[in-house]
């Protein structure tokens, strides 16, 4: 697979973002070896823009390798200073998983206007938070859902 070309723009763009970026696969003296390049790619689709660092010291095959890895890994070359190579390869999609039937509705937010007892002060606007058990009365507090009541009858039953 080609490696993905960028303008010089976006490449500043990357480079910017991943100066703060710490080295999330290491390559050691035995190079490019398929473990790296399976790392490397979970790296990519997991954080889309990574850092590796290179722990040989011959310049030339620290450039080999970052073309082969932007080569083979359908990334993008974003920059190699010293033992650092940078990559970028926009993230996949995440699969939508489907909703669950038993899953019942979160927590609703609700603003209620708490009024001043002087009449000069402007009203109080407070976010409340209510869960499924839970309701809202006109005063503005939240009480807890009553436990359904059954009958004795079916009680007994149980």
């Amino acid at each position: 697979m080609p490696q993905i070309q960028l303008t010089p723009a976006q490449r500043k763009v990357h480079r910017a973002e991943a100066h703060h970026l710490d080295p999330v696969v290491m390559i050691g003296n035995d190079g490019l070896t398929p473990a790296v390049k399976k790392e490397a790619d979970a790296a990519l689709n997991a954080h889309g823009l990574i850092k590796i660092r290179v722990l040989g010291d011959d310049r030339a095959a620290r450039e080999l390798t970052y073309q082969t890895l932007a080569n083979d890994l359908n990334a993008a070359p974003i920059q190699h200073i010293g033992k650092l190579l940078v990559l970028w390869r926009p993230k996949p999609p995440k699969a939508e998983s489907a909703p669950d039937e038993d899953r019942m509705p979160g927590p609703r937010e609700f603003k209620v206007l708490k009024y001043s007892t002087r009449g000069g002060q402007r009203p109080e606007v407070k976010t409340l938070r209510v869960l499924g058990n839970q309701r809202l009365t006109a005063g503005g507090q939240v009480k807890r859902a009553k436990p359904k009541q059954t009958s004795v009858k079916k009680r007994s039953q149980t």
